[in-house]
């Protein structure tokens, strides 16, 4: 016996629950299935598309449909601008700390450094975090001289990262001890960030040199920098 056949002793057994109900499709459904198929495949095309791809195709596809992931692709735009507000190493003072860093951490990660100008390792801190505030737009980077941020605060504890995130402190660097001091590189900084989820990959810019070469490219220019500038103060 076929259950699938269309018979009178099959339909009886159907009936009385023997067999599943059969299920007729129509030709009908078979083409509204291929149009949905069709259509589908069309919206992931057009999601691939940025604003100015969805421009081209205007005389192509249909107005309305083309509106509708303009104004998609404009509000992911906005959403991401949003994000990205930052972008700079912003110096504050102690008035500042509580509104800047305390209140602000709720709503974003937050990197504090407090530093002394005359420390090479705090120099050499505020040129990594200077590039990586640029990079990583939605992270607020600021500075804070280090005694007007925690009053007697020792010197040999300097350069200090303070990384706040939702309301409270996650990490905390004190000295560039464990990268080398003065051979740190940007990617020791970043890479500490990374890890207490304070920075997301998924979001870094580019950075432009001048040379045209990669933001880690000048990594050892600036450490040698660094040195430079320490022989011209004591020689």
């Amino acid at each position: 016996m076929n259950p699938d056949e269309d018979t009178e002793w099959n339909d009886i057994l159907r009936k009385h629950g023997i067999l599943p109900k059969q299920v007729k499709i129509t030709q009908n459904d078979i083409y509204d299935q291929a149009v949905e198929m069709a259509q589908e495949e069309e919206n992931r095309r057009l999601e691939k598309l940025d604003i100015d791809e969805l421009d081209e195709l205007e005389d192509e596809e249909d107005d309305q449909i083309l509106e509708h992931y303009r104004q998609q692709r404009m509000a992911e735009m906005r959403a991401q601008l949003e994000k990205e507000k930052f972008g700079e190493l912003v110096q504050i003072s102690e008035p500042d700390y509580k509104r800047e860093v305390t209140e602000a951490s709720k709503d974003t990660w937050i990197a504090v450094h407090l530093f002394r100008d005359s420390i090479p390792e705090c120099k050499l801190m505020n040129r990594y975090l200077s590039e990586l505030a640029q990079e990583y737009r939605s992270t607020k980077f600021v500075k804070i001289i280090s005694v007007e941020c925690i009053h007697n605060y020792p010197d040999a504890n300097l350069p200090t990262l303070l990384v706040y995130g939702k309301g409270d402190m996650r990490g905390q660097l004190v000295r560039l001890d464990r990268f080398g001091g003065l051979r740190t590189k940007k990617k020791d900084v970043e890479g500490y960030l990374k890890g207490l989820g304070a920075i997301d990959p998924s979001q870094k810019r580019a950075l432009p040199n001048a040379d045209g070469g990669s933001s880690d490219d000048s990594d050892g220019e600036d450490s040698r920098q660094v040195y430079v500038d320490l022989g011209k103060r004591f020689g």
